[in-house]
């Protein structure tokens, strides 16, 4: 794919630092196989970072080792850049898991009614999510049927839902700091967009729903996929404060769809509308596992699609902060 071309260099130029050294090349190549081995056992033995402060935390290792050779000054400035949208982020963390205490009715019928009505369009009698377990999965299913190895694809997308968009942040960061923070305005509007549609319309997903008797036979697996492979995925930091009933949107589309739909405005190369795969295997993974309805991955995909045009539309009048 074609590179990125330059965004406008003003408001934003603030971020740009000084002009560091360049780093040589057997540096950052024995830098980089440090960090990799480093991540690697990470991973097999604590798990995968899962939360946006524990990536965060290992994309800024990454940014020392590309750039091994630049002094400590430089390695801060990713501190003072990343600062304000990590500290949104932990805000609307902590703001979501309260979300669903604030004695809104939670809606269970709706989402399993327009699901139903869309199944039905292609001569389904049950909601994608339980046509896809049935299928896919087995009756009945769960962890201890052996995974297929669409299984390990969906489980690995799922788990990319942090690494994709935030190592999307760190390579921006790296290469053009005023593309950066169009990429973080995006990523933390979403938050927040998705945030207030859980404070007014709470909502349970197909695996609670189907728990409290209002589906059929849906259970959450998933991480089916790496059942057989030992991963699993670690929160370092944000521990805690989850809320079951954030479904609508589902964010883990949204943001997918944000990511591919940042990267085809951005580059130029015909290959870019293959990025549109990535979204529909999430929400194929989302709807196949129980955590979401079909519902929710479209209502993801029209939230990152108004985020986009509201951010461009934003950055049109404040050119200064493009």
């Amino acid at each position: 794919m074609s590179r990125l071309p330059d965004a406008p260099t003003s408001g934003a130029a603030a971020l740009v630092s000084p002009v560091r050294p360049e780093t040589r090349p057997r540096a950052r190549l024995a830098a980089m196989a440090a960090y990799a081995v480093l991540l690697g056992a990470w991973s097999w033995w604590v798990g995968i970072p899962n939360d946006t402060v524990g990536v965060a935390l290992w994309l800024w290792l990454a940014t020392i080792a590309w750039d091994v050779d630049a002094p400590r000054e430089h390695h801060l400035l990713f501190l003072r850049d990343w600062s304000k949208p990590i500290g949104l982020l932990i805000v609307y963390w902590l703001l979501r898991g309260l979300a669903d205490e604030v004695g809104v009715p939670v809606h269970v019928r709706a989402p399993i009614r327009f699901d139903e009505w869309l199944a039905g369009l292609f001569g389904g009698t049950a909601t994608p999510t339980e046509i896809l377990q049935r299928s896919w999965c087995g009756v009945p299913c769960g962890y201890d049927v052996a995974p297929r190895w669409y299984d390990v694809v969906l489980t690995t997308t799922y788990a990319s839902h942090f690494l994709v968009s935030l190592t999307l942040a760190a390579v921006l960061w790296v290469r053009h700091r005023p593309e950066w923070v169009r990429w973080m305005r995006r990523f933390v509007a979403i938050n927040f967009a998705g945030l207030t549609i859980y404070w007014i319309y709470p909502m349970a997903p197909p695996w609670m729903a189907s728990r409290d008797g209002y589906l059929g036979a849906v259970v959450r697996t998933t991480g089916r996929g790496w059942s057989e492979i030992d991963l699993h995925r670690q929160t370092m930091v944000l521990h805690g404060m989850g809320n079951k009933v954030a479904a609508m949107p589902s964010l883990h589309a949204g943001i997918a769809f944000l990511v591919a739909f940042y990267l085809i405005t951005r580059l130029r190369s015909p290959a870019r509308w293959l990025l549109l795969a990535y979204p529909v295997v999430m929400s194929t993974a989302l709807v196949y596992y129980g955590e979401h309805y079909v519902v929710d991955a479209l209502a993801g995909a029209v939230v990152a699609l108004l985020v986009m045009l509201g951010c461009g539309a934003w950055e049109r009048r404040h050119p200064a902060s493009a």
